[in-house]
């Protein structure tokens, strides 16, 4: 579905990607993490070309994304950033309904699905459709951003920390939400965090990265079994590795495991 060859981005002299290499698959929920300034953002941003790589090609089914229209490529990407902005003077109704109202899809067809949106994240469209986002809590206004992202039916979906200016309480329904969302739509969704817990529970697969690299890329289950090196236990930390694999319920990993390569890929999701 997306695939990157060889990409690498140098801003200033500086390398923030180094020669990185990885496919996500079709469907699958794929979480970059990693410290700051590792170029998790970066690489998240080459997708829908917001940045552009200073070497190496960006597939997305097959086509090279240089040689497309950078505003239509966006068009067919969702896009959900941390700080949502809706339009204050739009309803949410509006709102939603924006991108296809920009590519001139059917306003019966579009009206539906903003009304089948609303309903799936839990907010009522004879409620909530005509209210303005300042009606709403942060965290309804979270659910309409996620949703708008979606309304046009793209394939992908890019996510940069949408839930971390949430307070917590919020932010794990949200969560809950976005999970039980992801079953039934199947969207290829690259999402940004660092938050390590938040990851676990929502990806199929992570991608750790350091200095714009590739450390460890797998599932929930077998980064925690299998963390790659000392970086990996360090990032996800003694305490949270202990938590989940009783979650798992399997044994402590050692600490001389034989590591994973980067980019290596189990597959599958394990909850």
């Amino acid at each position: 579905m997306i695939q990157f060859h060889k990409v690498k981005k140098v801003i200033n002299d500086v390398q923030i990607i180094k020669e990185l290499d990885l496919k996500v698959e079709e469907g699958e929920l794929f979480v970059l993490i990693g410290p700051s300034g590792c170029g998790k953002t970066t690489t998240m941003k080459m997708i829908n070309r917001l940045i552009d790589p200073s070497s190496g090609t960006i597939e997305v089914n097959g086509e090279d994304i240089s040689r497309k229209d950078p505003v239509q490529l966006r068009r067919n990407i969702g896009y959900v950033i941390q700080q949502i902005a809706l339009f204050p003077h739009m309803t949410i109704g509006q709102n939603v309904a924006l991108v296809p109202k920009l590519k001139k899809l059917d306003p019966n067809v579009y009206e539906r699905r903003v009304d089948e949106l609303l309903d799936m994240v839990g907010l009522d469209p004879q409620k909530f459709k005509h209210r303005y986002p300042n009606e709403l809590s942060g965290g309804q206004q979270q659910r309409v951003g996620v949703i708008r992202a979606m309304a046009a039916e793209p394939p992908i979906i890019l996510m940069d920390e949408p839930f971390s200016a949430l307070d917590p309480i919020s932010r794990e329904q949200l969560q809950d939400e976005f999970v039980r969302l992801q079953r039934t739509i199947r969207k290829t969704i690259v999402f940004v965090t660092h938050d390590m817990d938040e990851a676990i529970k929502i990806a199929d697969r992570i991608c750790l990265m350091k200095d714009g690299q590739i450390v460890q890329l797998d599932t929930p289950h077998n980064l925690l079994q299998h963390p790659a090196d000392e970086f990996v236990i360090d990032f996800i930390g003694p305490k949270r590795l202990q938590k989940h694999l009783k979650e798992f319920n399997v044994s402590t990993p050692s600490h001389s495991v034989t590591p994973l390569q980067p980019g290596m890929s189990q597959g599958g999701r394990v909850r």
